[in-house]
């Protein structure tokens, strides 16, 4: 039995043949399926995913995979943070309604090969610094998408740059799902939301709020001042931060993700990724505040 339901009506399948399935009967009596692909350690971000979800399908699934063909550096892929008791509450919390928990071998062999052009989104900024992650990343979203079939599949504005992938992934290959990007969530005091924040130390912690302030001083000088002298002060805010290694600022736009010299796009993002210590964040911010979140 590869399934088993709990007191609060959460399914857990960990086959894909098992939960393909289960999801065309649902399809068959005319539920619509909302997806969360997770690689767990759960935070208010992702429940905010669910939530949207909730809100705009009948049926709740999220999958919660460490995928290994994604990271570049097997030590950060050990030490992934893995908190599947916790996460199991926090989606039993949320009235999730199904949960994919497959192991490695159900979603790999060792003899398949993929390689999908991704045009210059994999050879810019993420794409730059982590060769081969959205390589990884598109490999087990697509197979996500094959087993699940969902209508809607819901990904965080945080990971800008994975949802440009994604998308482009979705039209290439023609695939039958509508992306809803959710905004940020963010800590009380800015810092946005993600599972490797618990590594942060106390002081590193208050240093990373760096990216936060650079994003907002860079909103705030859009209004007024040329895209250069935005990114020059922001550039020079962030050398004069203690603990913060710059990995790169930058301001795109948001709908073709190519970079701005001048305010002629529709909607304008700030990227930024930065080290503090030995971990790594990424953020950014809509510079129109109409687009903010």
């Amino acid at each position: 039995m590869t399934a088993f339901k709990s007191n609060c009506n959460l399914k857990i399948f960990n086959k894909r043949e098992d939960i393909h399935h289960h999801l065309n009967n649902l399809r068959s009596a005319g539920k619509s399926i909302g997806f969360v692909p997770t690689m767990g350690a759960l935070h208010a971000g992702h429940l905010s995913l669910i939530e949207a979800a909730r809100n705009k399908t009948d049926v709740v699934v999220c999958s919660i995979f460490v995928n290994p063909t994604q990271f570049n550096d097997k030590k950060d892929l050990e030490n992934y943070p893995r908190t599947l008791k916790e996460d199991l509450e926090k989606l039993r919390a949320f009235k999730c309604d199904i949960l994919f928990l497959p192991e490695v071998e159900e979603m790999y062999n060792s003899s398949e090969i993929w390689k999908i052009s991704l045009g210059d989104l994999d050879k810019i900024l993420e794409g730059k610094i982590r060769p081969g992650h959205y390589q990884g990343v598109t490999q087990i979203v697509n197979k996500l998408f094959d087993t699940l079939k969902p209508d809607f599949a819901f990904f965080g504005q945080k990971d800008y740059q994975q949802v440009m992938v994604i998308s482009h992934m979705v039209r290439k290959m023609k695939i039958d799902v509508k992306i809803v990007v959710c905004p940020i969530i963010r800590e009380m005091d800015g810092l946005a939301m993600s599972s490797r924040n618990v590594y942060l130390s106390p002081e590193e912690r208050i240093q990373s709020l760096a990216l936060y302030h650079a994003l907002t001083l860079a909103q705030n000088l859009f209004e007024t001042q040329s895209i250069v002298e935005t990114k020059k002060r922001v550039r020079s805010f962030l050398d004069s931060c203690p603990g913060i290694e710059t990995e790169y600022f930058e301001i795109f736009n948001a709908r073709t993700f190519k970079p701005l010299n001048s305010k002629n796009a529709e909607v304008t993002i700030a990227l930024i990724a930065a080290k503090i210590g030995k971990i790594r964040i990424i953020d950014n911010m809509y510079l129109n505040k109409g687009n903010s979140h």
